[in-house]
């Protein structure tokens, strides 16, 4: 790649990135360290960091990595990730191209649509990053963010889901709706438009998870592929669960009806959830039952979806 593309690529991340939340930073704001960006036949570029989007400039820096070991990823690399200068160029490029059906939704409207909401709302902006952390930090197999931007589709889907939650907020449902479709089409994950989900949000493998309308998902939440979070089909109004941040949701769950999983709980894998489940515990089976009994259940010292940890049994056999 000629040597003064890439200089544009990384230099540009400083001017355009005013617009990130600035806790996001991973340097002392008060120390100006800097990023240095070298390698085989590229010349060095350095960015300051504290006035820089630092998430973007390391995914670049990780795509660059990858192109130099491979260079098959060279081309699209440059065109999903290096030629782009912000987070938000390339996220509605991108996402703006998997959706796009040919001669009946293009994929200049959706880069323009998806390109506005980014602009527009810095809680989007700031929850695409924290998505991006969260699947760097809790998932073991991603081992760069840049894999994560270009390939989970439970990454893309929820980003996807963003979009289409603030346009069904705003009244634009026939639109959010298409984008509901188009995503469980492109990567077999169903958020109903209305659904609420919070930041930090980890899909791990994502496909087959169906989220309903009325659903509520908080912060720093983990859901595994097959997860249902439905309703009953005996209700209506606000008829879906309603999971606190920390939670983790094991594969195959099925979560049904207007209850509540309380902040930092564990649900086993393959489970049936019916009813409420406490903060800090877990609960497994069909119909799910407290470890540890009702009375006097099982109490996790942290959040699940932070330790990732999917036995249901471990903190109750250490304490028994």
């Amino acid at each position: 790649m000629p040597c003064k593309v890439m200089a544009a690529c990384v230099q540009s991340c400083r001017a355009e990135s005013a617009m990130v939340n600035p806790s996001l930073s991973f340097v002392d704001p008060s120390h100006r360290t800097t990023l240095c960006i070298d390698g085989t036949n590229l010349a060095h570029f350095t960015v300051d960091l504290p006035m820089a989007d630092e998430v973007w400039c390391l995914i670049q820096e990780e795509a660059r990595a990858d192109a130099e070991k491979e260079p098959l990823l060279l081309m699209l690399y440059y065109e999903l990730v290096l030629s782009h200068t912000t987070l938000e160029s390339a996220l509605a490029a991108h996402l703006a191209a998997k959706l796009a059906v040919p001669a009946l939704v293009s994929a200049g409207a959706l880069h323009e649509l998806f390109s506005s909401a980014f602009a527009r709302d810095a809680e989007i902006r700031r929850a695409v990053r924290a998505d991006l952390l969260a699947a760097r930090d809790r998932d073991p197999a991603c081992a760069k963010m840049v894999h994560c931007f270009l390939y989970y589709k439970g990454f893309l889907a929820l980003q996807v889901h963003r979009v289409a939650h603030r346009m069904w907020a705003e009244g634009r449902r026939a639109a959010a709706l298409l984008l509901q479709n188009r995503s469980s089409e492109a990567f077999a994950v169903d958020i109903h438009p209305g659904a609420t989900i919070g930041a930090g949000v980890l899909l791990d493998h994502a496909t087959g998870v169906v989220i309903g309308e009325t659903a509520v998902v908080g912060d720093d939440v983990s859901i595994l592929h097959g997860v249902t979070l439905g309703g009953t089909g005996k209700e209506a109004g606000d008829r879906h669960p309603k999971l606190g941040d920390g939670v983790l949701v094991g594969a195959g769950t099925k979560i049904l009806g207007n209850v509540s999983v309380g902040e930092g709980a564990k649900i086993g894998a393959g489970s049936v959830v019916l009813k409420e489940v406490p903060a800090r515990t877990t609960a497994v089976g069909n119909p799910a039952r407290l470890v540890g009994g009702k009375e006097n259940p099982a109490r996790l010292e942290r959040k699940a979806a932070l330790t990732m940890d999917h036995t249901s049994w471990s903190e109750y056999a250490a304490n028994s």
